[in-house]
């Protein structure tokens, strides 16, 4: 229940007006105050000359000298002067005590003094059960602010406890709460219910509770970190002390002494590493031995020191010993040991040359990494590789640079540490899978690796030096050219392997493979012989790939067996593995190799194609139907085969006439075109003249012979065309038991690439027309056609090795060209 206060204590009066900066006086608050200025002493003498009174507020600027009315807050305190002493400076100093609060309702007089009249303001008191449980809570809450707040005394908690009323202890308390904003103590001044001022007080005191523990906390982390270095710093001296005492050598010197000792012996250093050095050794004297720094020093210097600056192993000059490593661990390869063996010649001829940048580019397990170290063994060199498959950071190759923790030098830098020599081999593996993202691009980094013109002067971002590259020897691998980029490419002499074929890996595998696998089954010692027929069936029958591997497993998987064997039927007993023995250690035939047909057949052509794991047959079938002309094309193919297909199409309409064919008879029929094995994708032009020979079969009904393949591109002039691929697709027909090749004319150079012995098993032709592949194609001669194609002269050939070349022009050739599309 609100109460009534005396009459005489809420009825306003007149006192003069105290103006007071950065403070707030509450009703029970004691406080000193020192006043300095003319209208605030003449304040106090004012009520000094009558009962001692005077309102006691805040200024709204605490700069102001002489504030204005608009410029004190009106809510106040009343309060009274209990002692009074004026010093020598002409200042005074007082003792004053609040009231009770009060409200300025006007200013009377602001010349010499200020006059206010003021009105006390009555508090309402309400006495319940939420008003005493709000001052527990209240006491409790300061009770837990003092502990944390040590400059607030203890004793001020009995006080606290002792207050019953709720304006009171809300006076009390804000009076201790030292860092409450000067604007939050004016607006609990100014909250005239206790009941409200307790509320806002209790959150006030939370949150500065709350900063409290934080600060706490924070003392307590930086106190332990204070106390873990003094005793690091302590131990430290202790130990140096104990050092000292026993007579035992300092290590941080002896260690300075080594750094230098070594500086001196290494007599490539650059000026440049050397002055670097000898300014990080002097900075690494004034430190502090156990510290951070020093120790970012120390290995900073020692990646400089263990670099081989200048050491360089000696070139092997002898060609013929070179050609004789070479050919020991690798069979054919003969372009790549050329290059090899020519920079050996030059090196021998020359004091100085830029080391070559060699790209190996071919499918997965042809030796290119395996022919690197071959390369090191050779020119006798140190070797050393380098993944890059899955490198998408550019501080890998030109490393981190020393601002950041942990680091390190690139792996070019690292790998020449590892070989100890500045004139490696140096092999930069699968060098196409390498992978871009927000770190950078490694492959731009290897711009300056790779180019003889700036890699004299290559700079590692950790380092931060000059390293002469120049010397050493870059040797790169991967499987394809697109995943590298063109200026890339630009930097290296590019070597391209293809697959092996059949007889290359039928050599590799008897010298190498075999021998490998039967020592790593433990077979040493014992008489194992596999037959070539053997090797050949696994070859055929069990991989099919460009390279080596898998008939390397295949090979190590009949070595194993026979190991077996060999444990169950006693180790005096030979072992011989023919061809026949094959599927019994292998299983069923996985592969099945290209033939030729039993019989010849009218429509059926056999072409020739090559793939990623070498050459097949590739046979092609065309059906003639009754229909209103069209021309279906199947078997997965691509764009180019498909328009090879019309092109042939329209050659073979074009000479209708020529051929004993009715004009108009592709308006009556439908042609089917179908390339077997539809699940494999097929493409490119070279089935051209395979595809109108087939046509020319099936709309003629003469066979095609069986024992003859062909390929080549056709133009709508019936010119063939050259192609790629040629010894895979040879060996191919050779391996299916065909007998006459037909290949371009303008493919004549690419023999010199095949086999002697394909080339002697094998007639091959070479046309330039397809006119000249049906004559060699067609079972006999075309009905209603005369005998313009004998007339025709003989192509060049190889017969059984031997070249036969072309018969001379001796009279003319029919080339008119019959219902002709316009232009041709």
């Amino acid at each position: 229940m609100a109460t009534r206060d005396d009459e005489s204590t809420v009825r306003a009066k007149v006192l003069p007006l105290l103006p007071l900066r950065d403070i707030i006086v509450f009703p029970h608050m004691v406080v000193p105050l020192f006043v300095g200025r003319e209208k605030s002493i003449a304040a106090i003498d004012a009520a000094l000359a009558k009962d001692r009174e005077l309102f006691l507020s805040a200024q709204k600027k605490a700069r102001q000298t002489e504030p204005s009315p608009e410029e004190v807050f009106d809510v106040g305190t009343i309060g009274t002067i209990h002692r009074y002493h004026k010093l020598p400076d002409g200042t005074v100093k007082v003792l004053v005590e609040g009231l009770r609060r009060a409200k300025i309702k006007r200013f009377q007089d602001t010349d010499k003094v200020f006059s206010v009249e003021v009105e006390p303001i009555v508090e309402p008191q309400r006495d319940s059960l939420e008003v005493e449980a709000l001052m527990r809570s209240v006491q409790s809450t300061f009770e837990v602010y003092v502990k944390l707040n040590k400059r607030v005394p203890p004793e001020m908690l009995m006080t606290v406890q002792t207050i019953e009323q709720p304006g009171a202890l809300a006076d009390t308390v804000v009076v201790h709460l030292g860092s409450i904003k000067l604007a939050d103590r004016q607006a609990l001044l100014e909250l005239a219910d206790p009941i409200a001022r307790l509320e806002r007080l209790h959150e006030v005191m939370q949150n500065e509770i709350e900063i409290l523990q934080v600060e706490k906390k924070i003392r307590s982390r930086v106190k332990r970190q204070m106390e873990r270095t003094q005793k690091e710093y302590y131990l430290n001296e202790q130990m140096q002390a104990i050092q000292k005492e026993l007579g035992e050598r300092d290590e941080f010197k002896s260690e300075m002494q080594e750094l230098e000792d070594r500086l001196r012996s290494i007599k490539g250093l650059s000026k440049e590493a050397q002055e670097r050095v000898k300014k990080e050794l002097r900075k690494l004297k004034m430190m502090a031995p156990m510290s951070a720094e020093a120790t970012v020093v120390r290995n900073y210097v020692d990646w400089i020191l263990a670099l081989p600056w200048g050491d360089k192993t000696e070139d092997r000059r002898d060609i013929n010993e070179a050609t004789q490593i070479l050919d020991e661990d690798h069979y054919g390869l003969k372009k790549v040991k050329e290059r090899i063996l020519e920079h050996l010649a030059v090196q021998a001829l020359s004091n100085k040359i830029r080391g070559p940048v060699l790209c190996l580019v071919g499918p997965p397990g042809v030796g290119k990494t395996s022919l690197a170290r071959s390369i090191a063994r050779c020119t006798g060199r140190n070797f050393v590789r380098v993944a890059l498959g899955g490198v998408r950071d550019e501080a890998e190759i030109r490393g981190h640079r020393r601002t950041y923790i942990g680091a390190m030098p690139g792996k070019i830098v690292q790998s020449l540490k590892k070989a100890g020599s500045s004139n490696p081999v140096f092999l930069l593996d699968e060098i196409d899978k390498m992978s871009v993202d927000f770190r950078g691009d490694p492959a731009s980094a290897l711009l300056e690796v790779l180019d003889p013109e700036q890699n004299h002067t290559f700079s590692d971002h950790y380092l931060d030096l000059d390293y002469d590259l120049s010397d050493v020897m870059f040797v790169t691998t991967a499987n394809t050219l697109s995943g590298i980029p063109i200026p890339l490419q630009d930097r290296m002499e590019i070597i391209e392997l293809a697959g092996y074929t059949e007889f290359e890996k039928l050599n590799i595998a008897v010298k190498y493979l075999v021998p490998r696998q039967l020592h790593e089954a433990g077979l040493d010692g014992i008489e194992v012989a596999v037959e070539e027929s053997a090797v050949r069936a696994v070859i055929n029958h069990y991989t099919r790939e460009a390279g080596v591997r898998n008939l390397e497993r295949e090979l190590g998987s009949i070595a194993r067996k026979v190991a077996r064997e060999v444990l169950a039927n006693g180790k005096g007993r030979s072992f011989r593995v023919e061809a026949k023995d094959v599927p019994k250690f292998l299983g069923v035939p996985h592969y099945e190799v290209g033939k030729k047909e039993e019989r010849d057949e009218v429509g059926l052509t056999m072409g020739l194609a090559v793939t990623s794991v070498g050459g097949d047959l590739l046979p092609t079938e065309v059906a003639v139907l009754p229909g209103k002309g069209n021309l279906q094309i199947t078997g997965k193919l691509g764009d180019v085969m498909k328009e090879s297909v019309q092109a042939a199409m329209s050659y073979v309409r074009s000479r209708a006439k020529l051929l004993g064919l009715d004009e108009s008879f592709y308006e009556k029929l439908d042609v089917h075109v179908h390339f077997p094995e539809g699940a494999v994708p097929k493409d490119g032009p070279s089935a051209g003249i395979t595809v109108a020979t087939s046509l020319v079969s099936a709309l003629t009904r003469v066979a095609v012979r069986r024992d003859v393949a062909m390929t080549g591109e056709i133009t709508l002039r019936g010119r063939v065309l050259a192609i790629g691929g040629l010894k895979e697709k040879l060996l191919a027909a050779h391996r299916g038991g065909i007998h006459t090749v037909l290949i371009p004319k303008e493919n004549r150079k690419d023999l010199r690439e095949v086999p002697r012995r394909v080339l002697q098993a094998m007639r091959i032709v070479m046309v330039d027309h397809v006119d000249d592949v049906l004559r060699e194609a067609l079972s006999s001669a075309l009905p209603n056609a005369g005998d313009w194609l004998d007339k025709r002269p003989r192509p060049a050939e190889y017969r059984e090795g031997t070249l036969v070349e072309a018969e001379p022009v001796t009279h003319a050739v029919t080339t008119v060209v019959a219902n002709a599309p316009t232009g041709v």
